[in-house]
């Protein structure tokens, strides 16, 4: 955890770079892309790095964090602001998303520049992109991280990319199977790969 800052509040201009107390005492990094997300590098230590080894580092994920959040976060001490650098150059431009409306296999792709279009949700073109929704800095983002790194087990429920997203959907219907809003529908593919194999 980082020094508690009682007067902070988000920096959401693109560039910024903020260092994330995740589990097991690891630190992540975090940058303020051009849409306002916050795209996460493939880089943890125990120590706070400088922000050129940083942006050295590829990008694991790029999500949409709740902006009030991350100010509560730096005022908790679980963010800390290293300042403002140059935008690393995948963070440029807005990352695709995909809409998963409930209670349907249906999904609409947002892609920068281009129209939005529907597709099933087991489209292998999109089992890297991410799910549209809004993460919370101090309560959901150090999981997340966690389970985007991959180097240890994650909670089962961690969603994020379409693939992973599939998979949570899955174990709720395992683990929930008397629960009719867990039941999966009966032309769902089931989940065989992920983005990364």
């Amino acid at each position: 955890m980082f020094e508690k800052i009682e007067k902070a509040r988000a920096d959401m201009t693109p560039g910024t770079l903020y260092a994330v107390a995740g589990e097991s005492g690891w630190i992540y990094y975090g940058q303020v892309s051009s849409d306002k997300s916050v795209g996460f590098f493939r880089i943890r230590d125990s120590e706070i790095l400088s922000g050129e080894g940083v942006l050295a580092s590829p990008i694991m994920s790029v999500v949409s964090v709740s902006y009030p959040s991350i100010g509560r976060a730096l005022r908790s001490g679980f963010w800390k602001r290293l300042g403002r650098f140059s935008l690393a150059s995948t963070l440029k431009f807005p990352h695709p998303a995909v809409q998963w409306p409930v209670g349907t296999l249906t999904v609409t792709v947002h892609q920068h520049g281009l129209p939005p279009y529907d597709t099933r949700v087991e489209d292998p073109k999109i089992q890297a992109f991410e799910q549209m929704a809004v993460w919370d800095a101090e309560y959901h983002i150090p999981k997340r991280l966690t389970a985007d790194f991959g180097a240890e087990p994650s909670e089962w429920h961690v969603s994020g990319p379409i693939w992973r997203a599939r998979r949570v959907k899955e174990e709720y219907a395992a683990r929930f199977p008397d629960m009719p809003w867990h039941r999966l529908p009966s032309d769902w593919v089931l989940v065989g790969f992920r983005q990364d194999e």
